[in-house]
């Protein structure tokens, strides 16, 4: 039975919520911005609750399935987590409270600090940035001012290698600075030959992502950071992917100046439906001053019983702030819990557990699909999603079909340096018997690629919205609520 639609159930007169009187002086409204009519469906409280119920059963999440979205590490987040940020005490803090009434807020972001600080090898660490996207921005400018501080001006380059992540040619290009990209070698790793060749006194230093999105731990890394150094660069590295890294190894005493963490990645925060995120910032001694602020230091010293006293710095040469208060607090009360709980052996075993998971996937797939650069990868792999004399059938066509099978699909096209890209990242929290259910609907569709293409290209046929005309679309976009009939019939597969 089709559900009806909420205007199709609207009737004059429902209200969905009581609103309590007035209990403030009422101001005249701005006539001129007045709607009259605002056409929107007159419905009862139980009917909203029954309605975005229902549209939220029809979604697709970690929660209901497999999701091995690559590079995004899509991963179960632990209810203890959300239990604890909902603490009270965390849960109502204002913002704006001082830091007498803050200090079990500061507490924990100041642990936080040292814990990813230790994770990483740096000498110090930032909560600030909002988002992986702006803990490399955050990054890039901490290596621009220390630049400008030596009146070294005349480094305007930054090398970005093709198997980074898609952010980091943006990220130095808003910091005002011109993206080199570097070639990768028959193995995926960066081409030691051109980076060299590259390296001159107009590079102000080198972003990497480790491993890359290829899902390959950078063979020459060490050659890689000399090359960077020897010609007075310094060295960021993308840590979005220290799922594959922490607690095994550690940036900072591989020679790397600078990293962000993704929290929402590595520490199991929410992820997905447009954030919050995280992106602490991990620095040497070198860039240490530099910091965005504020950070959080002790003011006073623990005594006997008396716990230590805490409050907010700004570093001396710091680059500024990069976000209203102090960062995405709650991000910071999750990514703590889940420290917490793991512990040191505990984060050891979920990276060796992803890295475990993705190379068996891997294994298990690289007689069905081809994969370019199949070598023991970090915690994902990234393979091919066409077939030899198969060719009217595509990556995306693959990945629609998986949802026939109650599959998420996998990150398409990405990275470009492989043609009909899938990368895929099982993660550390999928049992042998989801990673076996992903195997088989894979080979299967392998199969019907080349004994029933037309299925492919036609999938998804069991989901409650089949194939969208995504050009479509992308052109003719609809901004209301209300459905216009021949678009809502498209969308549906009529």
């Amino acid at each position: 039975m089709t559900e009806p639609l909420i205007y199709d159930i609207s009737s004059p007169g429902r209200t969905g919520v009581n609103l309590p009187d007035c209990d403030v002086p009422q101001s005249e409204l701005p006539q001129h911005l007045l709607r009259q009519d605002v056409d929107l469906p007159e419905v009862s409280e139980l009917q909203v609750v029954r309605h975005f119920t229902r549209l939220s059963q029809l979604n697709h999440g970690i929660d209901t399935g497999f999701y091995p979205l690559g590079s995004c590490t899509m991963k179960y987040n632990p209810r203890l987590n959300e239990d604890a940020a909902r603490l009270p005490g965390f849960a109502h803090l204002h913002p704006a409270t001082d830091e007498e009434g803050s200090q079990g807020a500061l507490a924990l972001m100041y642990q936080l600090q040292e814990w990813l600080r230790e994770i990483s090898g740096f000498a110090a660490v930032s909560l600030v940035p909002a988002a992986g996207a702006q803990g490399e921005f955050a990054g890039i400018l901490m290596i621009r001012k220390y630049h400008q501080e030596r009146g070294d001006t005349k480094r305007t380059k930054i090398l970005v290698p093709n198997s980074a992540h898609g952010t980091n040619p943006a990220t130095v290009s808003m910091a005002g600075y011109q993206a080199v990209e570097l070639p990768s070698d028959a193995n995926g790793d960066v081409d030691l030959e051109a980076l060299r060749a590259a390296c001159d006194d107009t590079i102000a230093g080198m972003m990497i992502t480790v491993p890359s999105t290829l899902g390959l731990f950078e063979a020459h890394i060490l050659e890689v950071i000399q090359a960077v150094h020897d010609c007075g660069g310094l060295m960021y590295m993308d840590g979005a992917n220290m799922n594959a890294m922490m607690g095994v190894v550690k940036p900072g005493e591989l020679g790397f100046d600078v990293m962000h963490y993704n929290l929402h990645k590595t520490f199991s925060t929410p992820h997905g439906g447009g954030g919050p995120g995280s992106g602490p910032v991990a620095v040497n001694d070198k860039l240490k001053p530099y910091l965005p602020g504020p950070v959080v230091r002790i003011v006073e010293e623990e005594q006997g019983d008396v716990p230590p006293l805490y409050g907010f710095m700004m570093p001396e040469k710091s680059i500024g702030r990069l976000k209203a208060f102090h960062g995405n607090f709650g991000m910071h009360v999750r990514a703590f819990a889940y420290i917490a709980a793991n512990g040191v052996e505990g984060l050891k075993d979920v990276t060796r557990m992803a890295v475990l998971n993705a190379n068996y996937l891997r294994v298990k797939l690289s007689d069905a699909y081809h994969i370019p650069y199949n070598r023991a990868c970090g915690h994902e792999f990234v393979l091919e999603g066409r077939f030899e004399g198969v060719e009217e059938v595509h990556a995306l066509d693959i990945s629609k079909r998986l949802m026939d099978y109650g599959i998420h699909p996998p990150t398409n096209y990405f990275p470009l340096i492989v043609h009909e890209a899938l990368m895929i990242e099982p993660t550390e929290t999928e049992d042998l018997a989801t990673l076996n259910q992903f195997v088989d609907a894979m080979k299967k569709i392998a199969v019907e690629a080349k004994s029933e293409p037309e299925k492919l290209r036609t999938a998804p046929h069991t989901t409650p919205v089949k194939r969208l005309d995504e050009v479509r679309a992308a052109k003719e976009l609809v901004l209301c609520c209300r459905p216009i009939p021949s678009q809502a019939d498209s969308a549906a597969g009529g």
